[in-house]
């Protein structure tokens, strides 16, 4: 089972685990949230996780681990952003997700989107954006699979396409 959770010191080796080996893979960390900070100092990480006040272009945000129950680990995580700015607008949305490299494609992202769109409606959110890359599929599949309507796709600096969904959570 999986389940959203916030940092702790209890989840200290979890924590440790998944970024050390997102670090050797070479791969970008998704979202960049949780990679923002020195993490070694896990302390002052914990307390600066996640921003209050908008401020130097963050916004008020929210960060969950996805912890496998039954295994006792993090498969990844979850960036909820609670305003959007122009850049988050255009690019970024409401919900930041990644995998960790060794648990891709079991299906985690889906369910860590529905997860995350859970506490998207605890905070107020009902009209949520997700962007991804126009070249990721399966964030495309998992964005789709909870109920993601594509609006449209808006070139990036480097060259890439975003791709910008809309969820409706009111109902």
């Amino acid at each position: 089972m999986l389940k959203l959770v916030k940092l702790e010191e209890k989840y200290k080796k979890q924590f440790f685990d998944m970024m050390e080996e997102w670090t050797k893979s070479g791969e970008e960390i998704i979202p960049w949230s949780i990679c923002r900070l020195d993490y070694t100092d896990f302390e002052t990480y914990m307390k600066n996780l996640e921003v209050k006040e908008e401020k130097d272009g963050l916004v008020p945000d929210s960060n969950f681990f996805a912890l496998d129950t039954e295994r006792n680990i993090f498969v990844g995580a979850v960036n909820i952003r609670h305003i959007l700015n122009e850049g988050l607008l255009l690019h970024g949305g409401h919900i930041g997700d990644g995998v960790r490299p060794s648990e891709r494609r079991k299906g985690y992202a889906t369910e860590m989107i529905r997860l995350a769109l859970e506490e998207c409606k605890k905070l107020g959110i009902y009209r949520v954006l997700i962007v991804c890359d126009q070249k990721n599929i399966g964030s495309q599949k998992s964005i789709q699979k909870n109920g993601g309507i594509l609006e449209n796709e808006i070139p990036t600096e480097d060259g890439r396409i975003d791709q910008r969904y809309w969820i409706d959570l009111s109902e």
